[in-house]
């Protein structure tokens, strides 16, 4: 049987990563997981772990396939038609879009899963070039004239979006008003010389075109930049940064068309156990599980973190007020322009 236009188009031009079906006695299913920018080398780790623990206990084999880009722009893919059978972002407001465009999910979906449906979380972080030349501490030094920042897109990208709220955040939680937060974020926008898509490309212009003072991105990013374009990077922790959590969710119009569910809702599931914990720790992502947590102290360091719930009153609230046209993201670029 042939695949459906969305999935040929995805395995074809996408470069969707698979692990290939063996012959069994049980018939093989496969699911397609549609996942943000930086997270491909987690679920690579994490398919093959599923895989074979799923032919351990059903005697079924699986083909999991990913497509990875900027979260919002996946996400919108999407509610365009890309048949995933889960949809694995980092930041609520890409998932509850599947729910006001088309009902892919239902209103509820994240009380279906433990925490919030968030398995892991991460913070927002500053990678600088080796031995900080230029004295980055905290989000306000971002904003100081003669830097230049890498930050994606946040009208493409959950870790752009990130960005912008953490600084902003992070100036709110600090004692100052929102008006004073907003012109910091101003500054640091007016220091940003390109707005790439997502969190990937933003590190290969930052690494690898050597371009900017700072980067800005997920605290799980900075070990594998590390690991692929040397040491020539510290990381800097702000004072206060914003807690990203990393929701999941099967996408039920999907599954319940391919009957796919009973697979999809028990890939998800074993994001929670330890082993899907464990390697959540491995890729530098904050795992829920208190006893894995604590395995990893050393590694995850306690800091300081807000929720967007918590200053920006949800994302759905957010998103209106910060992202959609004409909303305060809009005006921070227009302002920062005209610098």
């Amino acid at each position: 049987m042939s695949l459906p236009l969305s999935r040929r188009h995805l395995l074809g031009a996408a470069g969707a990563l698979a692990l290939p079906s063996l012959v069994g006695a049980q018939p093989a299913q496969s699911l397609l997981n549609v996942s943000y920018d930086v997270s491909r080398e987690f679920y690579k780790d994490f398919n093959a772990a599923f895989a074979a623990h799923w032919k351990k206990t059903t005697g079924q084999d699986v083909t999991l396939n990913q497509s990875h880009g900027g979260s919002s722009r996946q996400a919108r893919s999407v509610a365009d038609g890309l048949e995933a059978d889960v949809i694995t972002m980092n930041q609520h407001n890409d998932i509850d879009m599947l729910h006001t465009r088309g009902g892919l999910v239902p209103a509820n979906w994240a009380t279906r899963l433990p925490h919030n449906a968030s398995p892991t979380t991460s913070i927002s972080v500053v990678l600088v070039r080796k031995g900080n030349p230029k004295g980055i501490r905290d989000w306000s030094d971002l904003g100081r004239a003669g830097l230049q920042v890498i930050i994606p897109n946040p009208k493409t990208s959950g870790n752009g979006r990130y960005t912008y709220l953490a600084a902003w955040g992070a100036g709110v939680k600090g004692g100052t008003s929102h008006e004073a937060a907003k012109a910091l974020v101003t500054r640091i926008f007016a220091n940003v010389p390109v707005l790439d898509g997502g969190g990937r490309g933003a590190t290969t212009t930052f690494a690898q075109r050597k371009l900017g003072d700072a980067l800005v991105t997920f605290e799980s990013e900075a070990p594998l930049i590390t690991r692929e374009f040397g040491d020539g990077f510290d990381l800097v922790v702000p004072s206060r940064t914003i807690l990203a959590e990393n929701p999941v969710s099967v996408v039920d119009r999907v599954v319940d068309r391919r009957g796919t569910r009973r697979l999809a809702e028990a890939y998800l599931q074993h994001l929670y156990t330890p082993e899907g914990q464990e390697i959540a720790a491995k890729h530098h992502l904050r795992p829920r599980d208190a006893k894995v947590l604590a395995k990893y102290a050393k590694q995850f360091p306690k800091v300081t973190t807000f929720t967007v719930d918590e200053v920006f009153g949800g994302w759905t609230k957010a998103q209106q007020e910060h992202f959609n046209d004409g909303g305060h993201y809009d005006q921070v670029i227009l302002s920062a322009k005209g610098r």
